[in-house]
């Protein structure tokens, strides 16, 4: 994205305690920020990573008329630890590095990006916090940690807790990957080139529905044959990746928890009862592993939440609609009335 608007910067966190207990010592934030933020510090977006992804690889949904518009909000992507830019597996310096870096969690995530919003800008407040997929779990974790300072969130294909049908389809993934011959045990000791390939290929099943690849809807995305869709988007998207990072995510995915606190005790009920945010929970109708059905349970402790499924074949990805018009448009109108509520 080109736009003097646009502008990069590193949050350096120093050395910070985990949830697990352990250090991770020169942690830092790489983010991105988007727009101009207002004379009251009141037009903040947090728009944090998901799965695998970076920054740039997100920064589409941001434009001028859309609901992340730069032109009215001032938009922060912070990325998140383990994806390669902030302190990963694969940055990180012996002895935390490969297989001995630290389990990082959500929690770990939506901490130091308040800290990277109140010591980087001055804001204390944020207008809305946007998420799809682990993004919507940080998106949650948000609003039952910083009570009044988050005004808005918006939970697009997520939930506060990963459920065990979620936990048992990431098994899945991690031991597809870690077949790789490569794999030493707690870390790799080469690109796991066949391994990567593989989770792609696995990864494609669960996060399209039937009905996309009954319908061929992958030529909306340019691909000439099923197979150019499996090795170009899926194979090639985990390809760019680093295993141990991957890994490292993985687990943040599996063990993401908003009741996961000394507040709350484990108490789940607690925890969404305790979020004072307006809350948009925004399914997919055919998503295979983040459920509407979770959202559904999720919905009756929930102070001021409703629930808008997104009526989509796209599976998983309806949340994160570059190549869906349909659902893009969906996503666009929904956000927008929530920001302009209250």
């Amino acid at each position: 994205m080109s736009d003097h608007r646009v502008r990069d910067g590193i949050f350096e966190c120093g050395n910070i305690t985990l949830q697990s207990g352990m250090t991770l010592p020169a942690a830092k934030i790489v983010y991105r920020t988007y727009g101009t933020l207002s004379a009251a510090r009141d037009n903040v977006i947090v728009y944090p990573t998901s799965y695998g992804a970076q920054h740039s690889e997100i920064e589409w949904l941001i434009a001028p008329g859309r609901a992340l518009d730069p032109d009215r909000y001032f938009i922060v992507i912070p990325n998140m630890f383990g994806n390669g830019l902030s302190t990963s597996p694969s940055t990180a310096t012996p002895p935390y590095n490969k297989g001995r870096f630290p389990r990082i969690t959500a929690y770990d995530n939506v901490m130091q990006q308040r800290r990277l919003l109140r010591e980087m800008f001055g804001v204390e407040r944020v207008a809305m916090v946007y998420g799809w997929s682990m993004g919507a779990q940080q998106a949650y974790h948000w609003a039952a940690l910083a009570g009044a300072d988050v005004a808005r969130i918006v939970v697009n294909c997520g939930s506060a807790r990963t459920s065990p049908h979620n936990f048992v389809f990431l098994e899945g993934v991690k031991a597809t990957l870690t077949a790789d011959p490569a794999w030493a045990g707690d870390h790799f000791a080469a690109k796991p080139e066949r391994g990567l390939r593989a989770m792609g290929r696995v990864y494609a099943g669960w996060a399209m529905s039937q009905t996309f690849y009954r319908e061929a809807l992958w030529r909306q995305a340019g691909y000439a044959s099923l197979e150019d869709f499996l090795v170009g988007s899926w194979e090639g998207n985990f390809l760019r990746r680093d295993g141990d990072d991957l890994l490292c995510q993985l687990w943040t995915w599996q063990n993401a928890d908003i009741a996961r606190h000394e507040r709350f005790g484990g108490d789940l009920a607690a925890a969404l009862s305790a979020v004072e945010a307006k809350v948009l929970l925004m399914p997919s109708a055919t998503d295979l592993y983040f459920q509407t059905a979770d959202n559904r349970l999720e919905l009756p402790h929930l102070r001021r939440g409703v629930l808008r499924e997104i009526p989509s074949v796209w599976g998983h990805r309806a949340g994160n609609p570059r190549d869906n018009s349909a659902d893009a448009a969906f996503i666009d109108n929904a956000v927008k009335d929530l920001l302009a509520d209250g």
